[in-house]
Parts: structure tokens; sequence; C-alpha cells
């Protein structure tokens, strides 16, 4: 038999055949003949080249006509530009293929068939350009895509069909913004066997973080149903983060999980239908069930990971990758049915760092969803509720719609934000704003409802992963730092976080850790309920409250489960970002008055005259009314720690009062699974009583190092209430009373061979504050991240007059990932 001269099988392709067979299949290719020998599962299937569609056209003299339609082109007049493409898809399509074309093919077909043993076999039906999937432009989304294509006749009109779409209204307008000409790019198929993931699961994973750039997470999205809804965005996904270098490092287990809506699923339509596939309605179970399993999280992270190496070490560089996955319903394994390099993210400058600051303080809040990207944005709303409507759009608007699809493209590159009431992070409206570098809020359940159309709204994505809509123009900041040329002191500079949402962001900072990670945030936050009501829901005295705490642990084995779990996720997002920077947590010092007004709470706390000399810190952890809550801490950390992997966790103990107290916390801590010293395991102690200052040589012996609280500190110095705006003016951490306990707890420290740090609000607001620390002798000083940049000048300055070398210019933290 005769070479085929247009079809070449997956497993005769490599990277180096982009010109022949496109990008996708390109790729397809080189991970079935390197990857799939490893045991990588790749679906086998074949490619009809570029060469098919350049003869094809060819043999009709289409190329004249072509040139015709595309020559004067103007792309801003819409109109226009789809009339050009309407008519160029039809020349291409009429085209159609040629005798020998359709006969290899077809026998390739057949050979696929009889691989698979299946008497009908269903395919996918890819587009693959030649300019496809490049390391600076991904042409993701231009072309199209058939799914579950079924037979002879089918086949060769959907070849056609993806042949056509090398002209469709967005792939002309890419092509044009990227600077690609319309003839130097020509279109092969892809064929490949298609994953029963109708009966299943399916999405896209990134083996980098999408909106920040970090490179140390694998990050998975998926829903029900076959995986073009969570490509185009049609659906609010769930959401899975592996940290690499603890799983590289042997530690299994999941960072981090976001369960999404799911509302619909795209599966099979039944019999032969004019479109194969449809959408149908989730069942509740299905909404409120993640898509893969723990196991399954772990070992798609695996396989990108492996894919990641695999092209890193093929291009000599890092090379983040864009993964598409099926979990077929059948057999019950997962399958790699693209991969593709990033191209938005990978390509940032390294060194500088872009900080949008909103002052959304009192701001209205119309919705909000998944933050795409870091920036804010301001604008005039435009709500498009019919895509005819396009043509109304006007630069430097706001387009707020119920979804995107690759056909708005053209108008989305003008506008200064994008809203979707659907969708998820790896949908079609986030990737075409992440390339253009744009904030985008996805899945803003009724934002199309709230948003008023030709209202001035503000769209902010630098508040962690939500992502809000204000009413009106919301002030922001933007402040851009090469870091390269940031001189850093030897003092360290950390920062206190609380939020795991901000972490990744935050990790490019030129921060030396977290000197101060609160419970507190991802308590109230993110588990909502008091940790004894968790435990002990029947002595919750408001039913609604009990109802509600039922509703949110029902996916979870207890009310013990969902609090460990969540804690840890929260706590280790923070540590993995800053991976192996140190970061020190403080165990909960929620006041009574606080920890009451969680879900449960009341049953459960006392009613004090003064909270903030109360029941709080370090009394609370052995004592009976709360021990078993400590327990659930201890256990999260522990998780964090040992089942993570990330032993660059630190505990710190807030408001310890007295000798014997700390023995029996540290006791209970120990009972727990966490005794210090071992696995490397330090315990702080907050320095913030003035009994913390003047025994700091006992407590040096129970503890590895000291965080002084400056805030409670000044309280208990001077007799004022920092609660009370009466005597606020006579609280002043500049107090010379103050001052001089600062200066003993740092040269306490240091006599005793322990850590000193400072993490408190003073280094943050009075610059003087951290110049005096820093005479001391002081190891840290951690402050907000919004003053760090600052902090690390004023830090050196002082350093500098004090006659110490700094560390010299070292560029960004990510060096450490």
């Amino acid at each position: 038999m005769a070479e085929a001269r247009y079809v070449r099988w997956f497993s005769e392709l490599s990277l180096a055949d982009v010109g022949l067979v496109g990008g996708k299949n390109a790729s397809l290719g080189e991970m079935y003949r390197e990857l799939v020998p490893l045991g990588m599962p790749v679906p086998d299937g074949f490619a009809v080249t570029a060469d098919a569609y350049r003869d094809a056209l060819t043999r009709v003299n289409a190329w004249p006509l072509l040139h015709a339609e595309l020559a004067h082109l103007d792309k801003t007049d819409t109109k226009a530009l789809a009339r050009a493409g309407a008519r160029c898809r039809e020349i291409v399509y009429s085209a159609g293929l040629t005798p020998e074309m359709e006969a290899e093919i077809l026998a390739a077909y057949r050979k696929l068939v009889e691989e698979y043993g299946e008497d009908e076999l269903s395919v996918a039906v890819r587009s693959s350009a030649t300019a496809e999937d490049l390391p600076t432009a991904s042409f993701a989304g231009q072309h199209e895509t058939y799914l579950n294509v079924r037979g002879p006749a089918m086949l060769l009109d959907a070849i056609r069909r993806c042949q056509a779409s090398l002209f469709t209204d967005r792939a002309i307008s890419y092509r044009i913004d990227k600077g690609f000409g319309h003839f130097q790019v020509a279109l092969s198929v892809a064929v490949q066997k298609m994953v029963r993931s109708d009966l299943a699961s399916a999405g896209v994973m990134f083996s980098i973080d999408t909106e920040t750039g970090f490179r140390d997470a694998v990050f998975i999205t998926g829903a029900w149903g076959l995986g073009e809804n969570v490509v185009q965005g049609a659906v609010d996904v769930d959401e899975f983060y592996v940290h690499k270098p603890t799983f590289r490092a042997g530690k299994r287990c999941v960072l981090r999980r976001v369960l999404g809506a799911k509302k619909i699923k795209m599966v099979y339509a039944a019999g032969r239908t004019r479109e194969p596939v449809v959408n149908r309605p989730t069942s509740e179970a299905e909404r409120r069930t993640f898509c893969l399993t723990d196991a399954q999280v772990l070992e798609l992270a695996d396989y990108a990971i492996r894919i990641e190496d695999h092209y890193s070490r093929k291009a000599g560089r890092f090379t983040p990758m864009d993964i598409e996955w099926a979990l077929d319903g059948i057999d019950g394994r997962l399958w790699i049915v693209q991969a593709r390099p990033e191209t938005v993210v990978s390509q940032r400058a390294a060194n500088l760092v872009e900080e949008h600051v909103v002052a959304s303080k009192g701001a209205t809040v119309l919705a909000s969803g998944r933050a795409v990207g870091t920036k804010v944005a301001t604008g005039r709303a435009r709500l498009i509720t019919d895509p005819r409507r396009l043509a109304e759009f006007r630069d430097g608007e706001v387009l707020v719609a119920d979804t995107t699809t690759p056909d708005w493209e053209p108008v989305m590159k003008r506008a200064a934000a994008i809203v979707t009431n659907r969708g998820g992070r790896t949908c079609h409206a986030a990737i075409v704003a992440r390339e253009l570098g744009i904030p985008a809020v996805v899945g803003a359940e009724g934002a199309t409802t709230t948003i008023a159309d030709g209202a001035i709204v503000t769209v902010s994505c630098a508040e962690g992963d939500i992502g809000r809509i204000y009413a009106g123009e919301v002030p922001f900041t933007v402040e851009t730092i090469d870091l390269a040329t940031l001189e850093r002191p030897s003092t360290e500079v950390m920062i206190n976080l609380g939020n795991p949402e901000l972490a990744f962001g935050l990790s490019f900072l030129p921060a030396d850790g977290v000197g101060l990670a609160r419970l507190e945030f991802i308590i109230s936050e993110h588990i909502k309920a008091h940790p004894m009501a968790l435990l002990h829901p029947e002595r919750v005295i408001d039913p609604a409250q009990r109802q509600a705490i039922e509703a949110m642990v029902a996916g979870y084995p207890s009310g013990r489960d969902f609090f460990v779990e969540r804690l840890s996720e929260g706590v280790g997002t923070i540590a993995a970002a800053f991976w192996p920077r140190p970061v020190i947590v403080r165990l909960s010092d929620f006041k009574t008055n606080e920890y009451a007004a969680l879900l449960g709470g009341a049953a459960f706390e006392p009613a004090e005259e003064n909270p903030m000399l109360g029941f709080r810190g370090a009394s609370r952890y052995a004592h009976p009314a709360y021990r078993e809550a400590f327990a659930l801490e201890c256990a999260a950390m522990r998780r964090v720690r040992e089942t993570m992997g990330l032993e660059n966790l630190k505990l710190m103990i807030p408001f310890c009062r007295r000798l014997e107290e700390a023995d029996r916390v540290l006791a209970a801590m120990a009972e727990e699974g966490l005794r210090r010293g071992e696995n490397g395991l330090e315990i702080y102690v907050m320095c913030e009583i003035p009994a913390n200052v003047i025994l700091i040589d006992a407590f040096s012996r129970r503890f590895d190092g000291f965080s002084i609280g400056s805030n409670d500190l000044t309280q208990l110095t001077l007799g004022v209430d920092r609660d009370s705006a009466m005597v606020a003016f006579d609280f002043d951490e500049r107090d010379p009373a103050v001052m001089a306990f600062l200066r003993q707890a740092v040269e306490g420290a240091k006599r005793n061979g322990r850590h000193s740090g400072i993490c408190g609000q003073a280094p943050s607001d009075y610059p003087e504050v951290a110049e005096f620390l820093v005479g001391c002798g002081i190891d840290s000083v951690s402050v907000t991240p919004d003053v760090l940049l600052r902090t690390i000048r004023l830090v050196r300055a002082a350093e500098a007059r004090l006659g110490r070398p700094g560390r010299g210019s070292q560029g960004t933290g990510t060096d450490l990932h």
C-alpha cells in the first residue's frame, strides 16, 4: 500500500512537525510518541495535514477569491468582518476534499475503529492551525471543534468544516492583531478517539497558576460531562490546586479545592441527530459533589508535572503547560487529550511587580465572581444580551454578558474589563482577558441583572480569588516595581497575611516569608462556624444556624473533617505560596464576642465585660470549654506539615500570660502530635504582655522565638483600651515606656539565642519604630504587604547608617520557587 500523502498518525509526529500538521497535532504526536511509552494515557488518532487544505483550494483555484475578500478588510467594521468571514468559509467548505484525500482519511478511520474494537467509533475532530499553540500565541478557541462524530459521512463533513473555520471572524481578527498573514497559516485537522467523559467529567489544567504566574502549583478545573463547556465557559467549574515541590518530594495531597456550581453538563445526544451533543441540567447531587476524587486530582497533577518537564527539556527553558483532560465513564481511566504551552502569564517579566490597590471600603458591590488577573479598571458598563448588539460596543467600556464565545473576540479586545454571569477561570472570557491583560470577573451570577447598562462601574480583581464589580468610580492606585534594582537589607522583612486567596500573588514580592498568618480570617471567611458547634451541632440553640451548619458539612464525613480540611487548605495555601521561606502561623486569637458571632458560637461562649482581657489566646487551648476545638486546630496544622509536607510552617501561641499556661499549652500540643523540635517544628510565642518581656529568659526556655505584638503590648503597657475612641489619643507605640519594652524584648531574645521579630502595626505606621528596632538588632520585621517595599528601603537605610552591610539586589522572591 502506497504511503499516505495527507494523513499522519500521532505516532509519526513530533513538535518539529508544526508546519505540516499544526500546533495541536504536533503536540499530540509529541506526547503519543514520547510519553505514551512511559505510561501517559493519550487517545490515539491521526492528523489530516495542512497540505490537504492547501491542495484542495489549489485544485479549484480558490486562492484569488480569498485574497479578494480579505485584501482591504477593516476589522473594526464588525459587519464587514462578518461578511468577509462568511464568504471565506463558504469558499473553503465548497472546495471540499479530493477523492485521494477522502480515501486516505476513511482508511485511517477504519484502522482506528479496528484498534479500539468499536463498531462505530466516536471521534473528536479538532482544528490545528500551523501557527497554533506557539509560546507567544495560542490561537485557542479560534477554530472549530466537533465532538461525537460517528461514521464516514459525518467525519468528512466535520473535517471540511474545520478547514473552513480558519476564517472564523475571531480567527481573522486574531491573526491581524498578532501580525500573522492570512495565507501564511494553514489548517490541519486532528481526528482522535473520543473519551466517554459525557458519562463522567472533563476539564482543563495548567502547570502554573493562571492568575498570578505562580510556578509551584498545578491548577486543575473540571465539570461533569464533555469538556467543551469548561473550555467555552458555559459552566462554573470545580477547582483544585496541587503544590509541585512537595508532590515531587513524595507528599501526595490536594492543597486546596473550590466547589463549582456545575449546573449543566454536555452529553451525547440520543440517536442520530444534527447536533451530536446536547447540554442537560445536572442533578442536585452532582452539583454538591466534586467531579474528581482526590486520587484522580493527584493522578492528573502527576501527568501535568511530567508533561511540563518533558516540554521544558525540549525547549531548554521552563515551559508551563495548558492541558485538557477527560475521565472515561466506562473504564474509569483518566486521559490527556491535548497539551499546549501556556502563553500569557509565563511571558511576564519576572522582576517586574505591578500592584493594584483599590480603595473599596464603603463601596457598593453590584456583583461578584471569580477574579481573572490582579488588576482594576473603571468604565461604562455595556450589557450585551444579544450578539447582534455587539456593534454598539465602544472602546474602553466594560463588557457585561451572560457568557462569551470566540466570535466576540474582536469586541472583547476593545474592552476595559469583562464580566460574565457564567464561567470559571479557564473559560473563554478568562483566557481572552488574560491574554489582553485586562481584569475579568467570571461566574458573577446575576451580573446582567444587577449592573445597569450605561452605568459607570469599577471592576476589581486585586482582592484575591473573589472579583467584585463596584458601583461608580472607585479610586485605585497602581505601582510598578523593578525588583532587580531593590537592595535587600540583612534584617529580614516579612509580610503579615491572613487571606489565602492573596498568597500566590503576594509570593512574588521580595518578602523573606510570612511573619504573621492569622487563623481568624480563614475561620471567619472559609469556615464561618464555631469549631465547638461543628463538633456538637446538637447544642446549637438557633434552628436556622443548626440547619446552616448541617448544610455546610453535608459533603464531609463530619464537622471535624470539614474544619480540619478547610483550615489546613487555607494555611497550606499560604505555606505553599512562600515555600521554602518560613511562614509563622498564629493559632486562633478570637475574643469571646468574636467567637460568639460565628455560626453556632453563642451556645459556647460566655458574655464578658472586657473580652480584650478575657478568655482569649493561650488561656483557651487547654481549658475544658475549648480543648476539643483546640485539638482541631492542631490536627489542621499537623496535616499541613506532615500530610502536605509544608515543613516551612512554624506555629505561634498568642496572649500567653504565664509560664504555667505556656507549659499547659505546649503539653496539649504535644498530645495532639505537635511536639516542639520533632520534624523540625519550631513554636514561637507572641511577646505582647509585659510579663513576656519581664520573664523573657524563662519564656525563652520554652519557645524558639518571639514575635512582638505592638498593639497589645502598647495597650497593656499604657493601660489604654485600644478599642475605645475616648482614649485613642493615649495609644501610641512610640511612647518611651513601650519603646523600653521593645528594646528589652529584642535584647532578651538575642541573649537567649532566640529569634526576635515584630508583627504588630507599629513598623507599618511609624518608620521610626522600624528604624529603632533595627538599631536594637531585631531579626525580622513583618508588615502589611502595601508597605513592604517602603519598609525594605527604610530598613536598608537604617542599616547603612549603622554601618551594616545589606544582601545586595536579589531580584524577586520567586527565585526560591
